[in-house]
């Protein structure tokens, strides 16, 4: 049975544009993939701790080492790793913020790059064989041709993390220029129908 997860990272709930994004994904690829479960990782719903010192004591304590503190500590980052490995389908859907991604979904990328179980001791990627599509919405646009194609932070950054534990398969929905949806220049079903024939596309 194909298994998606779906990262979420937008705090705008039903006014996001990342999210709906999500909902048409979901809707598409349930539909091509008839018993295939998905798994949503809401980041806005999880308690998600930045790195800290006694995350990093553990980390690099090795595990038959560890103390039931230690086990604890790692215990979140080893239940999102896990999910990231048991998915066939990766769908990263977020905002942009300041040219980059949000700092919850950076927190997200600091737990599941785990040596020894996303990441080899030899800097080999250990999630092979799985395929990520990530949902990007941003105020700006920063596609192939525009001015400000150099400050495409954020997918230079989540193709080179994504590549970096082992999937190289990685498409990008980028719904450049949502903010004309927020100050009422388009309608919003009008901004995402422009974009549902790729939804569809990287669902099927």
């Amino acid at each position: 049975m194909p298994r998606l997860l779906v990262v979420e990272t937008s705090p705008r709930g039903d006014h996001s544009i990342s999210r709906a994004l999500t909902g048409r994904f979901v809707d598409r690829w349930s539909a091509a993939h008839p018993g295939g479960e998905v798994v949503e990782r809401d980041l806005m719903r999880t308690d998600l701790p930045f790195v800290n010192a006694p995350w990093l004591q553990a980390y690099f304590t090795p595990p038959e080492r560890h103390s039931e503190e230690m086990r604890e500590v790692l215990r979140l980052s080893d239940e999102l790793a896990a999910e990231l490995l048991a998915a066939d389908h990766i769908v990263i859907a977020t905002p942009v913020y300041n040219y980059n991604v949000p700092a919850a979904l950076k927190a997200w990328v600091d737990h599941v790059v785990r040596k020894g179980l996303t990441l080899g001791h030899d800097g080999k990627g250990l999630v092979v064989g799985k395929k990520a599509t990530v949902l990007l919405a941003s105020g700006g646009v920063y596609t192939q041709g525009s001015p400000i194609q150099d400050r495409d932070i954020a997918t230079q950054y989540l193709r080179m993390i994504l590549g970096v534990i082992g999937i190289t398969d990685v498409s990008v929905i980028a719904a450049g220029g949502a903010k004309a949806v927020d100050l009422g220049d388009v309608g919003r079903d009008v901004f995402l129908d422009r974009l549902q024939a790729e939804i569809e596309a990287k669902a099927a």
